[in-house]
């Protein structure tokens, strides 16, 4: 009889599974087949990963990414597994290595791209062996998904050459009817479906409206000084800029996106995953892949394309379940430009034309509604929030901790219906900030020209600033009482035909201001601060230490930091200090392999040696 828990324990170095990944792994294990819906950092590699490790047969992945396929393999064989990839950007020796393996049946997880298994001649090859056929990204293969990909329609029918194979799909973000499409395309046979909770609640989610960008993302940047975090712009220029701006500021921090050429985008790659860079500034070319777990936020300085863009960059800060940031700056004007991408080569298809919308709609919503972020997140993709389907606030958004709040519903009423007038008398003719201009009272010359500055709707708002005008604004648009419409490249602002019903017969209107937050005390870094929070007392000191000894051996090793060990482990060793390879058995995220490998240093450096002179150490005894 398997034990999976002794498997987990000596290959993983952990006690027991994280939510469902033992009913996945089980029924991987007994030929079913499954969909597996985790959040970022919920473990699903895991689920793959160790029926691979039992010895009953060949694992096949089918991943989306090169990096992504090569940063998995290393962290498999850090549990010690015998993993491969068959990609395009292996060298000769490496993929005769790779082949020559899989041919003596050593291989027990083989990652490909679908592309190279559509191809068509590694079938013959596997077909006997493969006992789980996995196809991570699985929201690929839906047209409903966030990320469509005609190579992975064509999956099933390569699937269906592994007759004895069970089958698993796995994704991160699923709405409902993601999942039936992805059961579906890849003619998932009766799927036992484990559908986890997508609330992350180690992340801090914060929706700003943008309204100076580059200072905005500074602020976030310069409150976690020497962290990993990500910086998402919607524009390659955009990209430059901040990625520009930031080092200007002496922000460790480089560019990343499609127009760089392919050396110094993996250059910048390779720094941040190996902690080399503190911030990438990347369009959504950056991420998938990405496994870095110590990555302390995420900054969006323009709005993402759909709540499940949002849900899978966002996610890819606190992977290691320690506190995380995600900010959101927000302005209509993306939802703007992300529409005018969508029709740039033409007309969509109804289908996907009514689903982007629908999307846009919904990241808006996300963005502006003065709500508990999580709750909206949660909520969108089918699961209550929290999970008893009370209203306890999370502690964890903008809006719970008081930093975003709402105006009173008779004063948003009344200035909604100010704001809404005065898009109307402006008669849809022109932008944002003329209308906020018309609001404030401003007589410019073209407001005297057009005699708007007569209108009774006038200096209406006067006391208030442009950028709250601006921001409530924008919050209409999401409501659906204003809309924006491009006209020869200039957007202009006009008023719906619910925000005329609004006017003429009332209703209801939400709008929220930011709260200026307190004076923020220093803060420690922050995985040490969480650990102080949780009763142990964390070695500031000794936690250094230990991350520069990780890093040494990363180097010589050729892999990313977070593979030696997670912060978390390292947290954990701060703290209680192990003086024995026994001792160190105990911290979480130690397994055999690694307590192997790395453990004799690990102690020793514990016990006051340099991380310098024990840097090569790769085998080791108490």
């Amino acid at each position: 009889m398997i034990r999976l828990e002794e498997i987990l324990k000596q290959r993983w170095g952990y006690d027991s599974f994280r939510a469902l990944q033992r009913e996945a792994v089980e029924t991987a294990l007994s030929g079913r087949d499954s969909l597996v819906v985790l959040p970022t950092g919920g473990g699903k590699s895991l689920c793959y990963q160790l029926p691979a490790a039992t010895g009953q047969g060949l694992v096949l992945v089918v991943s989306p990414l090169i990096a992504l396929m090569d940063d998995q393999v290393a962290a498999a064989r850090e549990a010690g597994l015998v993993a491969d990839a068959l990609h395009s950007n292996l060298e000769a020796n490496h993929r005769n290595e790779s082949y020559r393996r899989l041919l003596k049946g050593e291989t027990e997880l083989l990652y490909v791209s679908p592309e190279r298994l559509l191809v068509g001649d590694l079938v013959e090859t596997l077909a006997s062996r493969v006992v789980l056929a996995a196809v991570d990204e699985a929201h690929c293969v839906s047209h409903w998904g966030h990320e469509f990909r005609p190579e992975y329609r064509q999956l099933a029918k390569v699937l269906e050459r592994f007759p004895g194979a069970a089958r698993m799909a796995l994704t991160a973000t699923a709405t409902p009817a993601v999942q039936d499409d992805i059961s579906a395309q890849l003619l998932l046979r009766d799927p036992a479906r484990f559908i986890g909770h997508p609330d992350r609640p180690n992340l801090v989610y914060r929706a700003f409206g943008r309204r100076d960008q580059s200072a905005q993302v500074l602020d976030v940047v310069r409150r976690h000084g020497g962290e990993g975090g990500i910086v998402y712009a919607q524009t390659r220029s955009d990209v430059e800029r901040l990625a520009a701006g930031l080092k200007k500021e002496g922000i460790s921090s480089a560019p990343y996106h499609a127009g760089l050429p392919a050396d110094q985008r993996r250059r910048a790659q390779d720094d941040f995953v190996n902690e080399r860079l503190d911030v990438i500034v990347a369009t959504i070319a950056f991420g998938m892949g990405i496994d870095r777990s110590n990555v302390r936020y995420v900054v969006h300085a323009n709005a993402p394309r759909s709540v499940e863009h949002y849900q899978q960059e966002s996610g890819r800060a606190g992977r290691d379940g320690l506190k995380a940031e995600c900010v959101l700056l927000f302005a209509a004007s993306d939802l703007v430009r992300h529409r005018g991408l969508a029709l740039m080569n033409g007309p969509l298809a109804p289908e996907r034309e009514r689903a982007m919308e629908r999307q846009l709609r919904e990241i808006g919503r996300f963005a502006v509604a003065p709500l508990c972020r999580h709750r909206i997140l949660a909520e969108h993709f089918g699961a209550n929030y929290p999970l008893d389907g009370t209203q306890t606030a999370c502690g964890a958004c903008d809006v719970c901790l008081g930093e975003t709040q709402c105006l009173p519903d008779d004063e948003a009423a009344l200035t909604a219906k100010k704001i809404l007038m005065a898009a109307d008398r402006a008669s849809g003719r022109f932008g944002t900030g003329y209308v906020a201009g018309l609001l404030l009272g401003i007589a410019d010359e073209r407001v005297k020209r057009n005699g708007h500055d007569k209108l009774d709707i006038f200096g209406a708002l006067k006391e208030k600033s442009q950028m709250t005008l601006r921001s409530w604004i924008d919050q209409l648009i999401v409501q659906g009482f204003l809309k924006v419409v491009e006209e020869r490249e200039y957007p202009l602002l006009s008023i719906t035909q619910e925000g005329k019903v609004f006017c003429r017969d009332g209703g209801a209107a939400r709008l929220s201001v930011p709260v200026s937050p307190p004076a923020r005390a220093k803060k420690k870094p922050s995985a040490l601060a969480q650990a102080a929070g949780a009763g142990l007392p964390p070695d500031q000191e000794l936690f250094e230490r230990l991350r520069r000894l990780r890093r040494l051996i990363a180097e010589k090793s050729g892999v990313p930091p977070y593979l030696v060990f997670h912060d978390a482990a390292l947290v954990e060793m701060a703290a209680l200090k192990p003086q024995t390879i026994e001792a160190l058995r105990r911290v979480k995220g130690v397994g055999d392999h690694k307590l192997r490998r790395y453990g004799a240093a690990f102690v020793s450096v514990i016990g006051g040696a340099a991380p310098e002179a024990l840097a090569g150490v790769k085998n080791g005894h108490a």
